[in-house]
């Protein structure tokens, strides 16, 4: 057999589209080209790896397993060229982090620095809810995970960064009783944590809003439509410039941590071996420089 590295490449993605005219865009080859490759590593098989049926493509069992195979081999081929270039000095390729909502005002200060200096690195930064996030972790998607509450029934190592707060929070300076309770939405750690908090009859007794995102709450906080327990570390401005105030309740604030985390027994590629051992030797100046503000509320 005389198949291409790059003959690979292209036929992984075929298989992903399972056409390709969609893989050849993501290529930015032409269709033609993208076909003769795929015909031409197609040659080196006695058994079909696509089948054409009507004019949809369909990959073969035999197709899916070769492609099981394949990604195995791009993928050592991707750590050869990075571990050659870790060696040179070098770091390259890219590092794939998913984070909570609120983990958006954290974790950019802890990892610019890094980018700054290894602008040859890609970053991935998906954000978006807890659950989506530790699906993420638990499918081996991503290199690390940032997040306020540990999953549970996953093993995982985690470096510690900064401490997350949540407290009430609202647009005028005193409590109003009257005043709706403003949750996020299923899946996310704040809004496991206010109904915890209000896991009393109080719960029943103040009408409640759901909102999709800590962004969209925060707004409908200014807009005085209702009240909500809220990471105070996304708040800095409005808290500074007084167009919101932490308002006094009791057991609040909650505390948790925010943390990088990452499969226990995860095979650390060394970008993002390099990403870690800066955050655990910076943490210290970042909190300090970024976030000596934040002391002020606890």
């Amino acid at each position: 057999m005389n198949y291409t590295f790059h003959q690979l490449q292209i036929f992984l993605k075929v298989v992903e589209h399972e056409s390709i005219t969609k893989a050849a865009e993501e290529l930015y080859m032409t269709q033609p080209a993208v076909s003769i490759q795929l015909k031409n590593f197609q040659n080196q098989f006695d058994l079909a790896l696509t089948e054409v049926i009507g004019r949809q493509l369909f990959i073969t069992e035999f197709g899916k397993e070769v492609a099981v195979i394949a990604e195995r081999v791009v993928q050592e081929m991707e750590n050869i060229n990075m571990k050659t270039q870790s060696f040179k000095g070098h770091l390259t390729g890219r590092i794939k982090i998913s984070s909570a909502s609120t983990g958006k005002y954290v974790i950019p200060y802890f990892i610019g620095g890094f980018f700054e200096q290894h602008r040859s690195l890609d970053l991935i930064l998906d954000v978006t809810n807890k659950t989506r996030v530790v699906e993420s972790l638990k499918q081996n998607e991503i290199d690390f995970a940032l997040i306020s509450v540990l999953p549970e029934n996953i093993e995982v190592e985690e470096e510690i960064l900064i401490e997350n707060r949540l407290l009430m929070v609202g647009n005028k300076p005193h409590r109003d009783e009257s005043r709706p309770l403003i949750y996020r939405e299923e899946g996310s750690a704040t809004r496991s944590a206010m109904e915890e908090y209000f896991n009393t009859k109080e719960k029943n007794q103040r009408k409640r809003l759901e909102l999709t995102s800590n962004e969209a709450v925060k707004q409908a906080v200014l807009a005085g439509i209702g009240n909500s327990i809220m990471p105070v570390i996304g708040m800095h401005n409005e808290l500074q410039n007084g167009d919101l105030h932490v308002l006094n309740y009791p057991r609040l604030p909650i505390n948790t941590q925010w943390r990088l985390v990452w499969l226990n027994g995860k095979k650390l590629l060394p970008a993002s071996q390099a990403l870690l051992d800066y955050i655990r030797n910076e943490k210290e100046n970042i909190i300090e420089e970024h976030f000596k503000w934040y002391q002020n509320y606890g």
